[in-house]
């Protein structure tokens, strides 16, 4: 995974590169570039490394402009397809006119169409481009060819539980004798006869003390429900039974007992097979883990609804939050369909769920597999994959299913909602929906939802209810928070979650310059009068809107200093509020708080010397010595190099925010003129990228060893990157292989927190939404972004630059070290960093290094590479995340995928009103990093008072080769691809 998305694009164009070349003219560095892209890829995700690899032999890269027609309904077909990024849209006509095709249904990222060239049939749908799209060509010879290739990497069957498999697959089988022989000879007395109601049960265990045993043997069981799911895989093979066949494993005392143990006289383990179980335990231990959530996930959908507790509820819903297919609807829609989805497995491909004509009864989301959608006469239309849906609007429309559904794979999993829940919902939904109305338009869209449980004054326990916002128009939202905002806490207490959402949000759809004449709005003048009501109502609402204010000022900060619109708000506000306290005494309470926050905004940038600081050019920190990092401003000036064709530069400073327009300005003032000029993003890899004039904030963007390039436009193709962007020649492992690992990952985390510490929660959001709709800077987040990069790339470069076969070896141990150590600081944006760096390709194809790793270093890598695992959507990681307390420095690169995710899979406006569901889900995301913070970070004070100015330096100041196509070449010069 690529933190910045500027170093993504950087590697995207080296792929595509090699793509363009004709098959017989690719490399072997060619190869594993296009191997590692393809690899992210969802349509490959599954496919044998050696299919793959053929692949990357023989594929084709095409790109297409939205409204391009691929080819039309009866053309002979000539090639397969993957779809890489974009979407097209699939149409069938009855006729022979295409102009009365209808789109039937949507190909998105990660699927393939053109099967039809097996059999050279006339293809059954026009395919047209629905948005820029990039696309993996096959070519028909090739394909062919392929196709013979076994397409899915062996693995182990997920067999549903009521049946339970005669014969277990091998791996399962030799897992199930590792810890049956690791418990006789650690706890022996774990396995014994066990009686109950009178009866004998021989040689069983209890379901709670396997939990408690398994979490005692190994650091990646982090929870008792991950042990159930480990032991569940075992019970779903039959290599672990309970006594009276019950379906599932449980934490409970009920009986279960090994397969081994069914016979009268299983065999004590003897000393040779204790040695092994010793060697192998942790690696158990590992491969259970990595397949235990989903057997868990298994196990509790198929509980019949009305068995699943609350934790199963909960489990099933955080599955929901990442599935593509739902992730348009709302949290209390997901919440429902948590308690009524049904699992359902089918094993064979070629299995027909529904056919064409049949009554909808049922919809589906797939969740492991793949299927084909076929129509009557026109054969297989598309291909639908893992987080796909279908059979929803035969459902909605009561009407026939549209076409037949057959299973492209064998054993696919499915989660299924049927159509009398399905209906259910839906109305549960509309009843418990309150529409607020103007003009005969919706204008405040609430839901209502339960809140526990109050005691009335007989002692019984009433449900409570309480209504939240799903959408509706900026101004009735805040009037909404703000009448039902609770005066009788303070400010430090814990507040309504759903006000801070609005808080932090309301920046995309109701801007400072929008929200603070509104704010003035709602802060009504003195009523005349003494009539108590009316003045107990204006008092109320004044309160309200100071209290509105001091969140929003408090979550702010120093950000309102570059908005003049705000600064000029609250300056205007406070005098107001100043007025009314000699009327109203009871406002002069909040008085001091906003004083405080009015002097502190507005009296800083006063100050000559805090106007602005001028940053270095690349933002350089190597000689800020002890002092505290300051978070970069979008007034802070910059002084930064911009280079010309001729490979010269001038030096511009300009404001961090500046505009791409703004910088071509600053440029052509020194250069004399800038008549046609243009600003490129330049990367060490050739990759060159044009910037919009509207785009600001570029500086921080930029990949490692990017550069910042301007010429005229009609020079464009003859930039080249300069010499000083290909990185170091020599490595540095004369250097830090003196320095201790724990010195180097306690000096990264202190650097880290500093970088992560600066970055405002505002700036998650421009970077969502796009910086250039907000004209603000993300320059802290680019940075920490970028550190992730250089972390990751100084793994493989000092790697790649040792040509010592033993020195390599020692380096991987010192990287692996260093892992563990962030790890313990709970420094996991570098740990994740070191461990995907150790996974690049140039470093992971390195086999006769990796053979000479000794094995305890080989256990600890597999260990880390599993916290990595991105199935279940980084569920490994999550689980080891959630039981640790701050301070945290996270996994960035996750939390921006998180936002990106629920940012694009749901609309910011429904109905032309704000969609304030999205806004409380990407909110909550956000939290995650004020969570992490919210405990400061102390630097271990042993470590701290050694003088380690060397190690801080070194860290601090990497020097790194970040070119994919150099690094695999060096990659190979040191370890020749083998015969």
């Amino acid at each position: 995974m690529v933190a910045a998305h500027t170093s993504h694009s950087a590697s995207s164009g080296e792929w595509i590169a090699c793509l363009d070349k004709r098959p017989l003219e690719r490399s072997s560095e060619d190869v594993d570039i296009i191997f590692t892209r393809l690899k992210e890829v969802k349509a490959f995700e599954k496919f044998h490394p050696n299919l793959l690899q053929q692949i990357c032999l023989c594929g084709y890269y095409e790109n297409l402009e939205k409204g391009i027609t691929l080819f039309r309904q009866g053309d002979i077909g000539t090639n397969w397809y993957a779809v890489l990024t974009g979407s097209l849209d699939v149409k069938v006509s009855d006729t022979s006119n295409h102009q009365d095709a209808v789109t039937i249904c949507t190909l998105g990222i990660g699927t393939a169409f053109g099967e039809s060239i097996l059999d050279n049939t006339p293809r059954h749908a026009t395919i047209v481009t629905r948005e820029y799209s990039e696309l993996l060509r096959i070519e028909q010879k090739d394909f062919k060819a392929l196709w013979e290739t076994p397409l899915i990497e062996p693995h182990i069957p997920h067999r549903p539980t009521k049946t339970i498999t005669q014969v277990p697959s091998e791996k399962i089988l030799r897992a199930g004798k590792i810890l049956r022989n690791a418990i006789l000879s650690r706890a022996p007395h774990m396995i014994r006869d066990r009686k109950y109601h009178l009866k004998t049960y021989r040689q069983c265990c209890v379901g709670t003390e396997l939990v408690d045993w398994m979490m005692q043997q190994s650091p990646c069981v982090h929870s008792r429900s991950q042990a159930v799911g480990m032991w569940q895989v075992l019970l779903e093979e039959g290599v672990l039974n309970h006594v009276d066949q019950e379906h599932y494993f449980q934490d409970k005392y009920l009986f279960y007992r090994f397969l081994d143990d069914e016979r009268e006289d299983a065999p004590l383990p003897t000393e040779e097979e204790k040695k092994e179980c010793d060697e192998e335990l942790q690696d158990t231990m590992l491969f259970l883990s990595q397949i235990g959530p989903d057997a868990h996930m298994r196990m509790i959908l198929r509980k019949p609804p009305g068995q699943r507790t609350i934790d199963d509820l909960e489990i099933i819903y955080e599955e929901l939050l990442h599935i593509k297919a739902l992730s348009h609807l709302s949290t209390t829609v997901k919440r429902e369909l948590a308690g009524v989805l049904i699992f359902e497995s089918h094993p064979k491909a070629g299995t027909v769920l529904f056919n064409q004509g049949e009554e909808g009864t049922s919809w589906y989301i797939i969740l492991k597999g793949s299927v084909n959608v076929v129509i009557y006469g026109k054969g297989v239309v598309c291909t639908l994959h893992e987080g796909d849906d279908f059979g929803k609007l035969a459902l909605v429309n009561d009407a026939p299913r549209a076409a037949s559904i057959v299973l492209r794979e064998d054993n696919c999993h499915f989660l299924r909602v049927d159509k009398e829940d399905f209906n259910r919902i839906l109305r549960d939904v509309e009843a418990n929906t309150v529409r607020l109305k103007e003009h005969d338009q919706d204008v405040l869209v609430l839901e209502k939802i339960p809140a526990g449980n109050r005691v009335s004054n007989q002692g019984n326990s009433q449900p409570q209810h309480k209504y939240i916002v799903m959408s509706g128009t900026p101004e009735k939202i805040l009037e909404h928070f703000l009448e039902t905002m609770r005066l009788e806490v303070t400010l430090n207490e814990a507040t309504d979650s759903a006000l801070n959402d609005f808080i932090m949000m309301h920046c995309v759809f109701m801007p400072n310059s929008q929200l603070c004449p509104a704010l003035m709005a709602q802060y009504p003048f003195p009523s005349q009068g003494t009539e108590q009501e009316k003045m107990d109502y204006a008092l109320n609402n004044k309160r309200r809107v100071i209290r509105l204010v001091l969140q929003w000022a408090a979550l702010y900060g120093d950000l309102l200093q570059e908005d003049e619109a705000a600064m000029a708000f609250l300056e205007e506000f406070y005098v107001s509020v100043s007025d009314d306290t000699r009327m109203i005494a009871a406002l002069k309470e909040q008085l001091p708080e906003l004083e405080k926050i009015v002097k502190q905004v507005s009296e800083e940038p006063k100050a000559p010397q805090k106007k602005h600081k001028v940053l270095l050019q690349l933002f350089n920190t190597s000689d800020d010595r002890a002092q505290k990092r300051q978070p970069i401003r979008g007034s802070d000036e910059v002084l930064f190099k911009v280079y010309c064709i001729d490979q010269t530069y001038t030096t511009i400073r300009v404001p961090v925010s500046s505009s791409v327009k703004e910088v071509i300005s600053a440029v052509a003032d020194k250069l004399g003129s800038g008549e046609g000029l243009i600003i490129v993003k330049m990367s060490s890899g050739g990759e060159k990228v044009v910037l919009k004039p509207h785009d600001v904030s570029v500086f921080t963007t930029l990949s490692v060893n990017g550069r910042l390039f301007a010429c005229p436009r009609d020079q464009f193709d003859s930039l080249a990157p300069l010499p000083e962007q290909e990185g170091p020649s020599t490595g540095t492992v004369g250097t830090f292989e003196l320095m201790s690992s724990k010195d180097l990952a306690h000096q990264m985390t202190i650097y880290d927190w500093e970088l992560f510490n600066c970055v405002h929660e505002l700036e998650l959001i421009y970077h969502t939404f796009g910086r250039h709709n907000f004209k603000k800077t993300t320059a802290n987040l680019d940075l920490f972004l970028r550190r992730f990069n250089e972390i990751q790339f100084w793994v493989v470069t000092e790697i790649c630059l040792c040509s010592q076969l033993s020195k390599r070896v020692q380096l991987l141990k010192k990287y692996i070290k260093i892992a563990a150590h962030c790890k313990e600081y709970k420094n996991l944006n570098s740990f994740f960093a070191i461990i995907m760096g150790l996974s690049n390709v140039a470093v992971s194809r390195l086999s006769l290094t990796w053979e000479k790793l000794p094995s305890k270093f080989k256990k600890i890598y597999a260990e880390f590479e599993s916290l990595m695992d991105p199935s279940r959507n980084h569920r490994a990681y999550r689980l080891t995340v959630a039981k640790l307390d701050p301070p945290i420095i996270p996994f960035m690169p996750l939390l921006i995928k998180d936002m990106t995710f629920t940012h694009e899979g749901n609309k910011t406006l429904t109905d032309n009103l704000v969609n304030f569901e999205k806004m409380r889900m990407i909110a909550n995301t956000v939290r995650t990093v004020k969570f992490c913070r919210s405990q400061s970070f102390n630097p271990d004070a042993a470590l701290t008072n050694k003088n380690h100015q060397d190690v801080r330096s070194y860290v601090r100041q990497l020097n790194v080769i970040d070119n994919q196509r150099t690094l695999s070449q060096m990659s190979h010069r040191l370890e020749p691809r083998r015969a």
